[in-house]
């Protein structure tokens, strides 16, 4: 069951939204050594922490050509027609936010443009373990395709017999990705950061991964580019009466069997609401294969009863959750409200789980209080911005005092000049 709370007072909600954090000074100096170890001693250091945290140490770290084939063979064929219609879905939608470039003359003679160029090489971390996630690599691997990026490589932990999931491969083979490593963990982040005798470094790395696979992400961020540091999975549901209880009981245990530190909220007026829900979690969860997971993460969970629908919105961009569900009579509504969340879900019909793997959008998601200021992966996450400016003798007559002005203004006087001088060939005639 998860602990109800009684219409607190807005005193109380720092301390209610507060995620539970485990900043371990050891688990920093362990990733910095193992990163470290990596960066100074290549592929042998790379094999050495494989065998000590994955059981084998590969002579190769590349999946080879039989390895992809064999995943293909034994993957099912209603799961293959499943995958094909999720990238089906996932490619229109990220086909849809390519943008155009930008161009315009800001006043005569001064010319500015904005182009999108892809991200030439990317990392993608593809967690294996108890659960490989196969869908991450539809999440990354799709919107990368479609920026344009040349060289994408997967990294994912191999198994204690060297294999690699046979989905995660399936996957990454029907999307054309052929370079695919086994290495895991902080030790594979200092591969993608800095490169070793055989793996190449890349421009930026993303994907999730476990606080180990977090910390080094953030560690090496000085040396090259990321995307987001991931922390554990959050799901916010606001309900009202028109609510399903058992929808709701299943959509957080959906996200608590994630891991034991997942952290679930329920937002609603109804306690009648709240209580269903708790009996309704207490009936599912004795079915789950991971209940113990999920058992843990119910112990961070919260049900918060609140009299007015603005007190749940209100709460909500408070703590902005990584995934927001929405199950009232008009979820628009309350939708149009939200300012802080990472996907946002509308209705009784739209379970957090469709949004992992088939609607359309990502599922790489900020965490952490981060949707505030950033949103999910897109293709727009694998590409980096341009400007250029073409400005003609005339446009900098016409621009030039006032580029003069504010440079003297700041004590810039070589600014001032670079101007200056140009000006004073254009009215020479030379």
């Amino acid at each position: 069951m998860i602990e109800i709370l009684n219409f607190p007072q807005r005193a109380l909600w720092n301390e209610i939204a507060y995620r539970p954090k485990k900043k371990s000074k050891l688990m920093a100096m362990r990733v910095a050594e193992i990163v470290d170890k990596v960066r100074a001693g290549g592929d042998a250091a790379l094999r050495e922490l494989t065998l000590k945290y994955d059981g084998t140490a590969p002579y190769s770290f590349y999946v080879t050509e039989s390895e992809f084939k064999s995943a293909a063979d034994a993957v099912d064929e209603d799961l293959k027609r499943a995958i094909d219609s999720a990238v089906l879905n996932i490619t229109r939608f990220h086909k849809a936010q390519k943008v155009s470039s930008v161009e315009l003359e800001t006043q005569k003679g001064v010319f500015c443009c904005q182009r999108s160029l892809p991200v030439k090489r990317v990392g993608l971390y593809i967690p294996g373990g108890s659960a490989p996630l196969f869908s991450t690599v539809m999440m990354l691997v799709i919107p990368a395709k479609i920026a344009g990026c040349k060289e994408i490589t997967l990294f994912t932990p191999p198994a204690g017999n060297g294999s690699v999931s046979p989905l995660i491969l399936y996957v990454a083979n029907l999307l054309g990705i052929s370079e695919v490593i086994k290495a895991g963990g902080a030790q594979a982040i200092a591969a993608m950061a800095y490169g070793t005798e055989s793996i190449r470094k890349v421009d930026k790395i993303f994907g999730p991964g476990n606080s180990y696979v977090a910390q080094a992400k953030l560690y090496v961020s000085t040396a090259v580019s990321i995307d987001m540091v991931a922390g554990p999975s959050e799901l916010m549901i606001i309900a009202d009466k028109s609510a399903n209880p058992s929808f709701i009981a299943a959509d957080l245990l959906s996200q608590a069997e994630h891991g034991p530190d997942s952290q679930l909220f329920l937002l609603t007026s109804e306690r009648e609401i709240a209580e269903k829900v708790n009996s309704e979690i207490d009936s599912q969860l004795a079915s789950l294969p991971r209940q113990n997971a999920a058992m843990e993460s119910l112990k961070n969970s919260k049900i918060v009863l609140m009299k007015e629908e603005d007190e749940m919105v209100e709460f909500a961009n408070l703590y902005g959750p990584e995934h927001l569900m929405i199950s009232t009579e008009d979820p628009w509504i309350v939708a149009d409200k939200i300012e802080s969340a990472g996907s946002i879900f509308l209705g009784n019909y739209s379970p957090e789980s469709a949004g992992d793997y088939a609607s359309g959008t990502n599922h790489s998601l900020p965490t952490s209080g981060w949707t505030k200021s950033v949103g999910g992966i897109s293709v727009d996450s694998f590409l980096h911005k341009i400007t250029y400016q073409k400005i003609s003798k005339t446009g900098l007559q016409r621009l030039g005092k006032t580029v003069e002005i504010l440079a003297e203004a700041e004590g810039l006087y070589a600014h001032k000049n670079a101007v200056k001088i140009r000006l004073k060939e254009i009215q020479n005639g030379l």
